[in-house]
């Protein structure tokens, strides 16, 4: 079949109109898109110098530098942070069944009378809180020592002497004769501690000297009695900074460089936390044992446990139990220490405290709180419930004898 020419004329038109139309269509589309991107860079003018905002510096990058704050943390203080190496002499007797005179006799008096001294040593760390050579540490890392050796960080080494042990807040003052120019660790405020804070824990864990480790602040507040530790009276900085035997009684330092709290390898099981005395409370015992080489502490004599609706209730659904518990919010009395101030006023096991001087009491923490703050011999008013029926009790506290 044949085409009029026409007809293919009008089909070859219509093609080169086509291509123009597009031509002028891709044409337009790049004019207005190539000027916003031809456009300069915004400018931001530090004093009297323009720089490009692509050449700002970040403020990560900025607050990193080319030293760390670790590291000018760490130098601020890390002269100040000693090791403490402590010996301690141990002779056993002998087993009591060679001490009787028939055996003595059968065997012969070649029998030893006790065995063979033995010496145990320990390690640890601290921290210089005074020019005149005061160090501070953990009570558990000098306790029964007989020999206290101070090591600095640039190698000279003293003798020291154990001024004051507080076990209940296992805390110790060592004093070391090295003239009056010696380098003192800068002294925070665990007051001002928020959750999420930098923590560096230096030390000398297990024997390795001079060593950081870098975390954060868990949490504060930390009770003993969580913690699991019933015979200490303190609420812990707990961190994430790794801390292991050998840190103990070594500074927890802020992102400045200052103390916050103190070091305490306490729980050998801990994975991934570790606990810190607060510098706050660190700061009012050393105080005292520089003064009288001791702290007194007051003490009611009851161990104790929240006690919450919810634990009462299962508790008196137990067909097992042995007692029945108001299901109310206070502090279960689980024992009654004999001769002690509470025995005395006439608490009793089972009975649950409710109140003192006028305040709620909720949970045991915050009743050990109460009586910690209180003066030997004072007299506090404490409500109890015994069954149905409360009763208001006079408790004259005590002085704790020792930690146990």
């Amino acid at each position: 079949m044949r085409f009029p020419k026409s007809s293919r004329s009008l089909r070859q038109l219509s093609t080169h109109v086509l291509a123009i139309a597009l031509g002028v269509l891709i044409t337009v589309s790049t004019l207005q898109v190539l000027p916003s991107q031809a456009e300069p860079a915004p400018l931001v003018t530090t004093g009297d110098t323009p720089q490009l905002i692509a050449q700002r510096q970040s403020p990560a990058t900025a607050a990193i530098g080319s030293t760390s704050f670790v590291t000018a943390a760490v130098n601020r203080v890390g002269t100040a942070v000693v090791r403490i190496d402590t010996e301690r002499t141990i002779t056993r007797r002998v087993d009591p069944f060679f001490e009787d005179p028939f055996f003595r006799r059968f065997f012969g008096e070649g029998l030893p009378q006790q065995m063979p001294s033995e010496q145990l040593r320990g390690l640890g760390s601290g921290f210089i809180i005074d020019k005149s050579g005061l160090v501070m540490t953990n009570a558990h890392v000098v306790d029964k020592a007989d020999k206290v050796t101070v090591r600095l960080k640039d190698g000279r080494t003293f003798e020291g002497k154990v001024q004051g042990i507080d076990e209940v807040t296992d805390l110790a003052v060592v004093k070391i004769n090295a003239g009056n120019d010696l380098p003192v660790a800068p002294l925070g405020s665990s007051s001002n501690v928020q959750v999420g804070d930098w923590a560096i824990a230096v030390g000398n864990p297990l024997g390795f000297d001079n060593t950081v480790t870098l975390g954060i602040v868990s949490t504060l507040k930390r009770s003993s009695a969580q913690v699991g530790i019933s015979d200490k009276r303190l609420d812990f900085i707990q961190t994430d900074a790794a801390i292991n035997p050998g840190n103990s009684g070594g500074p927890l330092l802020n992102g400045q460089g200052e103390v916050i709290g103190i070091n305490t390898a306490i729980r050998p099981d801990a994975m991934g936390i570790g606990f810190a005395i607060p510098i706050d409370k660190a700061k009012a015992i050393a105080a005292q044992l520089q003064r009288d080489g001791k702290v007194a502490h007051p003490y009611l004599g009851v161990q104790m446990l929240t006690l919450t609706p919810d634990l009462a209730k299962q508790n008196n659904t137990d067909p097992n139990s042995p007692i029945q518990i108001p299901e109310i919010n206070g502090v279960f009395v689980m024992r009654v220490v004999p001769n002690s101030p509470a025995a005395s006023a006439g608490i009793r096991r089972g009975d649950v405290i409710l109140q003192v001087d006028g305040k709620a009491i909720t949970s045991a923490e915050q009743l050990q709180n109460v009586v910690e703050d209180s003066r030997l011999g004072q007299v506090l008013q404490v409500k109890v419930q015994r069954g149905n029926q409360t009763q208001q009790l006079s408790v004259r506290t005590a002085e704790l004898q020792n930690a146990s």
